[in-house]
């Protein structure tokens, strides 16, 4: 290896290991949750095949995959019995043959939290008609672009991504990230990459001390100061390979691999500085049109409550109808409570047409 690369390794370990003795864990973590009926059936094993509008999140180099010139897709999820709802909305159009942008927005928020800070006056009197409500949401607004290379097979892309927080009216943050992705394709074989929040994602966090500081004072709690939280790169890595069976019936298997690098966490894989989350999924095809999927992740060790510690993980499956350019995607999380997590079902739903094509369609209907 020559000198010039070990310098920018070190450097880059460097910072990796400078910022992570003082970044939070888990910031900006409900990024994490995932996008896509398709990606949760596979145990989100999907970061080198993820073509459709789900790519802005998984690996925005796959968007050259789009057939048509626009897609437009969703997602609704409900978490915790419905207390937390979390959404994803996204469009992604074709600039030219070789170069595809999109814009896309994820939203995870608990909405009418009761907030009783007034529920008693000053005379000491009890009055619920001082109780009012707030909500607790975290935004992300994602601009994708992607663009196929020279090298036949190869496209990269990336996401400059704008955080936006909101805690009521007692805090709020806004931020700002980059995402850098790459996809590879060679006959059968898919690869891909994305270097989530590749320089940190910078969270500015701002108080409203005015509304908790006596009651934080008068409780013993601490009171929070305005700072700058940093969440640190995280490395997406895919491998698939799809096999024919005959013309009509094909497989594709694929293997992934979460790396984190804000220390050591409850992976399969962990060190002081970097830990590693293995998964893997299966899908079985009928003439592009019908998917039945599976895959397994979240491997874990549970302590239980005899000093013991337990090996858990996540089974997922799935089903997926594409037709007349819609995409409709189903999974069915954690089976059997195998895990820790409780069982979700997703929903997510996408629709490529031609803009053309489908404002002539309009008019002819009016």
């Amino acid at each position: 290896m020559k000198l010039k690369s070990k310098i920018i390794i070190f450097l880059i370990l460097c910072y990796v290991w400078g910022f992570s003795q003082n970044a939070p864990k888990y910031s900006n973590e409900f990024l994490s949750i995932g996008v896509g009926g398709r990606a949760f059936a596979m145990g989100n094993s999907v970061i080198a095949s993820a073509k459709d509008i789900s790519g802005v999140y998984w690996n925005p180099a796959l968007l050259t995959g789009l057939d048509k010139q626009m897609e437009i897709g969703g997602m609704h999820a409900e978490y915790f019995a419905g207390i937390a709802k979390y959404d994803f909305l996204g469009a992604s159009y074709r600039l030219d043959d070789k170069s595809v942008a999109g814009f896309s927005m994820i939203r995870f928020g608990v909405d009418d939290i009761p907030n009783t800070l007034d529920l008693i006056d000053s005379d000491g009197n009890i009055r619920y008609d001082r109780i009012s409500s707030f909500s607790v949401a975290d935004y992300a607004f994602l601009f994708s672009y992607s663009r196929l290379m020279p090298i036949d097979g190869l496209s990269i892309g990336g996401n400059a991504k704008v955080i936006r927080r909101i805690v009521g009216n007692f805090a709020d943050a806004w931020g700002f990230g980059i995402d850098a992705a790459a996809s590879y394709k060679m006959k059968n074989l898919y690869l891909g990459i994305n270097l989530r929040d590749a320089f940190g994602t910078f969270n500015a966090w701002s108080f409203n001390r005015e509304m908790f500081e006596d009651v934080f004072i008068a409780t013993g709690n601490e009171i929070p100061e305005n700072g700058l939280e940093i969440t640190l790169p995280r490395m997406l890595i895919g491998a698939g390979y799809k096999v024919s069976l005959d013309k009509n019936f094909a497989i594709y298997p694929e293997i992934g691999m979460v790396v984190t690098s804000d220390g050591k966490r409850n992976t399969l894989l962990k060190s002081n500085l970097f830990s590693g989350d293995p998964s893997f999924g299966i899908e079985f095809s009928y003439n592009d049109m019908i998917f039945v999927r599976g895959g397994v992740n979240n491997f874990q060790k549970i302590p239980e409550l005899n000093n013991t510690l337990s090996f858990n993980w996540q089974p997922n499956i799935g089903l997926g109808i594409k037709l007349y350019g819609f995409n409709l995607d189903y999974a069915y999380t954690d089976i059997g409570n195998k895990s820790i997590a409780l069982y979700s079902h997703i929903f997510s739903l996408s629709y490529r047409f031609d803009t053309k094509n489908f404002f002539k369609q309009s008019e002819s209907l009016n």
